[in-house]
């Protein structure tokens, strides 16, 4: 497979480094900033042996980005945050044109299983009130979105499996929440990958699950996967359906 790598920054860089411990050919990197990428813009030329790009740039840049890549007729791969707003005009670029985009919050495998140990336990939780739940996140003091995606979806998937909670409060709690809200805090400081925590909490005990990243390394080989799961289909996907298709679906609980 070869792959052409939008936006080389760290997360290129590693996509890149990844790819050639797995024998993927990184076929061009593409980024307007960057002097030592092979290529300045998406192009005919920058796009002409690659299989499948793999978009790390920034928010304004995603759908843009997009527009281009479905003229080469190239399937993508987006691993960019923070452009959520832009999700139903690009499932209307992918639709118009035929390829495939498959789209993350986050990318890594263990993240992704993550989400569904927080499901499950989230389901049990609905059934018992004594606990309340919280979750925070730890990332660099450079990420650009806060909360990150990671952390809107882990929220997302407690107020959709608990009732008692119909609300979601990033912002710093100024005094009491109400009992509906649930809060998410988000903390940026130094060089931290990412760490995600979802806590259970009673007045006789507390359960916490937690994922943290130890570099960026996980990100990458999970894009890479969605590459290759992603090369040869049409329509626009989301992780969810590569891991289902991998570990199969969901469990009641």
């Amino acid at each position: 497979m070869n792959i052409a790598i939008i936006g080389y920054g760290k997360m290129g860089r590693e996509v890149e480094k990844a790819a050639k411990s797995r024998g993927i050919n990184v076929a061009s990197t593409i980024d307007p900033t960057e002097s030592s990428a092979s290529h300045r813009e998406i192009s005919e030329e920058s796009m002409r042996n690659a299989d499948v790009c793999i978009d790390f740039t920034a928010p304004n840049a995603v759908l843009g980005n997009i527009q281009k890549i479905s003229k080469f007729k190239k399937n993508v791969v987006v691993g960019t945050t923070g452009w959520d707003g832009s999700i139903n005009e690009a499932r209307s670029i992918v639709k118009k044109s035929g390829i495939g985009l498959v789209y993350a919050s986050n990318f890594s495998i263990g993240v992704n299983i993550f989400f569904r140990i927080v499901e499950n336990a989230a389901k049990m939780m609905n059934k018992l009130d004594d606990y309340d739940v919280y979750g925070y996140e730890l990332h660099h003091s450079k990420k650009i979105d806060s909360p990150s995606g990671t952390a809107k979806t882990i929220g997302d998937i407690l107020v959709k499996n608990i009732r008692r909670k119909s609300k979601l409060l990033f912002a710093m709690a100024e005094g009491k929440i109400s009992p509906n809200e649930l809060h998410f805090a988000s903390i940026r400081a130094g060089s931290i990958p990412g760490t995600h925590v979802v806590g259970f909490d009673s007045s006789a005990d507390t359960i916490e699950l937690k994922h943290e990243a130890r570099s960026r390394e996980g990100f990458a080989a999970g894009a890479l996967m969605a590459a290759q799961w992603i090369k040869g289909k049409k329509g626009f996907y989301t992780i969810d359906n590569m891991m289902e298709s991998i570990i199969g679906g969901r469990q009641d609980v």
